[in-house]
């Protein structure tokens, strides 16, 4: 399949950190180096598609229908929905739930991503549940409809993407249709000039260039809603046996999950040095506890300094250092775990499409004599 020409030059303007994936569709992902900043900048957010990247000639044209079990359907322009409702910001982790996919092993369908595909940004919007009481809803609705132009680059006349929220969801306060990044307008590149942010769901339910939502009176169905597409196995699957699509539910909340972002693969200390290492931690719905940290492969751990970040949904720095006394190899581990005592799997965790790993990472270096 074509690689995305017309998008490759304004990605390699814009973004010029970024590994592109060999996909038909836009797919790009930072080094971990680029994720040190409590606030990812746009120019290191990983990019997510399905599909095409669609040609929007104007933000002050765009509409946003809303129909489906709705008293009062409505469609609003991008203008008066900032005219209408109280605006909000919040800081949220937007995480692709195939982050991590190329340590599966067997491999498993889907993009190899490594790392990169999560990002922490302040996002600025309306609260989807003032847009939809607005519109009345209706006591059949149990779940949205998300609907955009982006189509399948080998099938244009599907769509690419047509995700979903359960109400519940829906309505809580932390659900936004957002027009603003990191205190910019919503990047084309990024959803703009409207996208769902649905704090602590995978990126999948992030809806990008949002033009409709529909509420539904069952779950949705729309493209890569159905089959093995975001979703689950709700019991182990071994490589190679047969799925049964039935046993697979709508990936929702994410896993607890921690990123080291220093140091790097392949690093030295001096012995007698100090090794620093930090990153950040992360959780979905349920809040975080903390994280331990160990240099010499879990042999031993120490509970790292966990700094505040923005709000709930932020990811949150963490810090440790260790004294260096002795040569040799060293390989760094951070564990992050929730309130409710999740933590992360030492092991790899196979799913027969790689979605949701947060297995522990493992960064190797050496203490060498000065």
């Amino acid at each position: 399949m074509p690689r995305p020409l017309l998008e490759l030059p304004l990605l390699r303007r814009l973004k010029p950190g970024l590994y592109v994936h060999d996909d038909a569709a836009l797919n790009a992902e930072p080094t971990l180096d680029l994720l040190r900043d409590p606030i990812t900048p746009v120019d290191a957010f990983f990019i997510r598609n399905n599909g095409d990247v669609p040609q929007i000639d104007s933000g002050r044209d765009w509409t946003l229908t809303i129909d489906g079990e709705v008293e009062r359907p409505a469609v609003w322009t991008v203008s008066a929905l900032r005219e209408s409702f109280e605006t909000v910001t919040l800081t949220a982790v937007l995480e692709c739930a195939g982050n991590g996919r190329s340590q599966f092993s067997p491999a498993t369908d889907g993009l190899p991503w490594r790392l990169g595909a999560v990002g922490c940004a302040r996002w600025t919007g309306v609260r989807l549940r003032d847009v939809l009481e607005h519109a009345g809803v209706r006591p059949s609705a149990v779940y949205t409809g998300h609907y955009a132009p982006d189509r399948l680059i080998a099938d244009p006349a599907r769509p690419a993407l047509s995700r979903g929220l359960p109400i519940a969801k829906a309505l809580s306060p932390e659900t936004l249709i957002a027009f603003a990044m990191n205190g910019e307008p919503l990047p084309r590149l990024h959803g703009g000039p409207l996208r769902i942010v649905a704090p602590g769901f995978p990126g999948s339910a992030w809806q990008k260039w949002l033009d409709r939502i529909a509420l539904r009176s069952s779950e949705h169905d729309g493209a890569k809603m159905r089959g093995t597409d975001y979703r689950m196995p709700t019991q182990t699957v071994r490589p190679g046996e047969p799925l049964d699509e039935s046993l697979f539910a709508v990936i929702t909340d994410m896993p607890v999950k921690s990123l080291i972002t220093g140091p790097e693969h392949g690093f030295t200390v001096p012995v007698g040095g100090v090794l620093g290492v930090s990153g950040f931690a992360w959780s979905g719905a349920v809040a975080l506890a903390g994280v331990r940290v160990s240099c010499d492969g879990g042999a031993t751990w120490r509970e790292a300094v966990l700094e505040d970040g923005e709000g709930p949904f932020a990811w949150r720095r963490f810090t440790a250092d260790f004294a260096i006394g002795s040569p040799g190899p060293l390989a760094v581990l951070a564990q992050a775990r929730d309130v409710a005592g999740n933590a992360q799997p030492l092991g790899m965790e196979w799913n027969p499409r790689g979605y949701c790993n947060n297995q522990v990472q493992r960064v190797c270096g050496a203490a060498r004599m000065d």
